[in-house]
């Protein structure tokens, strides 16, 4: 017995430590903030409507949204609902939405 419930507690911290790791901010440097908000501002791009899509960190915008380059920064952007949303283009989770 005492096997069985080590064996779930040591598999339950394990998925509670994966859950844990997923859910971590993405944590943009204030000099990376600056370049996005100064390019965006000479970059104007028209907002996107995106029904039933949340604008939240960790939300994933669909294939059908173009996401633009900023030059030196990890991250894509699109504008939605007149917001600027930084986006990890590789899994194309939101990782910051910036007023």
């Amino acid at each position: 017995m005492r096997m069985h419930l080590s064996a779930a507690a040591a598999g339950f911290l394990l998925l509670a430590g994966i859950g844990a790791a997923a859910a971590q901010d993405v944590v943009i440097e204030p000099q990376q903030e600056t370049i996005v908000r100064e390019y965006v501002k000479k970059q104007p791009l028209a907002s996107v409507q995106l029904p039933g899509v949340e604008l939240n960190v960790g939300s994933t915008l669909p294939d059908t949204v173009e996401l633009h380059e900023v030059p030196d920064v990890k991250y894509r952007y699109v504008v939605v609902d007149n917001r600027t949303v930084l986006v990890d283009p590789g899994t194309r989770r939101i990782v910051k939405v910036i007023q």
